[in-house]
């Protein structure tokens, strides 16, 4: 079957699935926005119903989104929240919690150390290493066009 790019391409446009960019932008939005607004609720409600200061208030909110985040993950309810939400729970606390998860609990089956140990951070060790690497590169370029001027 010789096909021209002509075919090929219409082909290809017949089979790709329509995107849905503002569906999937509202959603991702949406649910990024309420994990926000949760994150802000706990911190209000550790200020002034456990009565802490912002410091501490900040410091449980942050344990405690990232409680709920492995807790949804082990419930298979995170993964079915980032199905339709998309980006919406990538949300840096909460995305990072979820992705560490989820390959420990994935691999627990295989034992502490080469399971739970050695897969928890497949996911989550680019983006630490990369995040230091870039880190790195952003502090020598604003030292040195701190130090030129």
């Amino acid at each position: 079957m010789n096909l021209t790019e002509k075919q090929y391409a219409r082909m290809v446009s017949q089979a790709m699935p329509k995107s849905r960019i503002l569906k999937n932008s509202l959603c991702a939005f949406g649910v990024g926005g309420a994990i926000c607004v949760c994150g802000q609720a706990l911190t209000d409600l550790y200020l002034y119903a456990a009565g802490m200061e912002l410091k501490d208030a900040r410091c449980a909110t942050g344990i405690t989104l990232i409680a709920l985040s492995v807790l949804l993950t082990a419930f298979s309810l995170y993964d079915n929240l980032a199905r339709h939400a998309g980006a919406g729970t990538l949300v840096p606390i909460t995305g990072f919690a979820n992705a560490i998860a989820s390959p420990a609990i994935e691999f627990k089956s295989e034992g502490l150390i080469m399971g739970l140990g050695a897969k928890m951070f497949v996911i989550a060790g680019p983006v630490i290493v990369y995040g230091a690497a870039a880190s790195i590169v952003y502090g020598l370029i604003y030292f040195t066009v701190r130090s030129l001027s």
